[in-house]
């Protein structure tokens, strides 16, 4: 999923491969009173990617703010990761990212008030864990997007970060307990406790609410002294 805003006018664009989806969280917006459009798009897809920009631009009459949030997750080991399963990763994670930027960034300058790009990031853009090499690649990689975003956009006013969570209790987190639970040899119990939260300080998943809150920090930050940095949310994750 990826999201676009309009600080002027309120308004968001939500774009998601899966358009029931984007719908539900457009539905989510509107009944808390909010305006937003629902798009389908596949970030991977270049044309698709700056149809749906425009259909942004249409929609919200600019673009301040852009969330590139779109992922997936496939685990296994190096020696059994398929090629094209770690192509699909990267195209999803990295591409898709770097087609939204671009597409925006432009749009950004064009504008000449500047902007502020948020990507999605995990804990695993800082370390390493069995099963994940993918992952954990693409997740570096936008550590590396976003410094370079940072460089490029800062004449223009364009700020960009990425946010790291700790495991969230998401239907892509849920996926990979029993998953793990059959690589690992143990109990699901023991993937939760053992593996996804062993480093976190009191025990506890990351919300979904810690993220947003973090993410609207980062896109309402008035000026470029932050920026091109990454922020972890993971309950005191890189404390032990």
């Amino acid at each position: 999923m990826a999201l676009a805003f309009a600080k002027n006018n309120h308004k968001v664009a939500v774009a998601d491969i899966n358009l029931p989806a984007a719908e539900k969280t457009v539905d989510e917006i509107r009944s808390d009173k909010g305006e937003a459009t629902a798009i389908q798009l596949d970030v991977a897809n270049e044309r698709e990617v700056e149809s749906a920009i425009a259909e942004t631009l249409r929609s919200l009459g600019g673009i301040d703010v852009l969330i590139s949030n779109a992922g997936i997750q496939i685990i296994n080991p190096i020696v059994d990761f398929t090629f094209s399963d770690w192509r699909k990763m990267q195209s999803i994670h990295v591409d898709g990212a770097f087609l939204l930027t671009r597409a925006a960034m432009r749009q950004m300058i064009a504008q000449k008030h500047g902007g502020s790009i948020i990507y999605t990031g995990s804990i695993h853009s800082h370390m390493a864990s069995p099963n994940k090499s993918a992952y954990i690649a693409a997740k570096h990689a936008l550590l590396g997007l976003a410094k370079a975003v940072a460089v490029e956009g800062a004449k223009h006013g364009i700020r960009s970060n990425t946010i790291c969570p700790g495991f969230v209790r998401t239907p892509l987190v849920e996926k990979q307990i029993p998953e793990q639970a059959t690589q690992l040899g143990i109990t699901e119990e023991e993937v939760i406790k053992n593996v996804m939260l062993r480093a976190t300080v009191d025990g506890e998943f990351t919300s979904l609410e810690d993220v947003a809150n973090t993410a609207l920090f980062l896109a309402t930050f008035p000026t470029n002294a932050l920026t091109g940095q990454s922020v972890v949310v993971a309950h005191g994750h890189f404390m032990q």
